[in-house]
């Protein structure tokens, strides 16, 4: 009896403590004004505008002229695309990496680094085969 009293207690200790953590939602209504500055600033930060920002950098247009693309086909391309893929295409751009010659760098060292302790090569000079 004693121990079904101390389960009972502790179940409504635990729905007591539960009941404390409940928070109410508040609502309010929003004004026409502030929505359209919403829509601005998402619009503003589209992925037409990111890309296009990326392209009025000098370096960049420096860069696409060493390389003979036209800034103004490549204006025109990112005027083509969709919302959804102008997003997309400035997401990849957002998430490529700045080096990528050194994980490159990196990788053909580690398997140099395998092969030689492997006994495969004899590359580096402070590595010691299994063999």
């Amino acid at each position: 009896m004693k121990r079904l009293q101390r389960l009972i207690a502790l179940v409504i200790a635990l729905c007591f403590a539960n009941a404390t953590m409940i928070q109410t939602a508040h609502a309010g209504l929003i004004s026409t004004e502030q929505v359209a500055r919403s829509a601005a600033t998402e619009q503003a930060t589209s992925g037409h505008a990111r890309l296009s920002a990326a392209l009025a950098r000098a370096d960049v247009q420096a860069e696409m002229e060493r390389q003979g693309v036209d800034a103004a086909l490549a204006q025109e391309r990112i005027a083509a695309l969709t919302d959804d893929e102008a997003a997309r295409l400035a997401d990849q751009i957002d998430s490529a990496p700045a080096g990528g010659i050194i994980g490159a760098i990196l990788l053909v060292f580690f398997v140099l680094l395998l092969t030689d302790i492997l006994g495969l090569t004899k590359v580096f000079p402070f590595t010691r085969s299994v063999r």
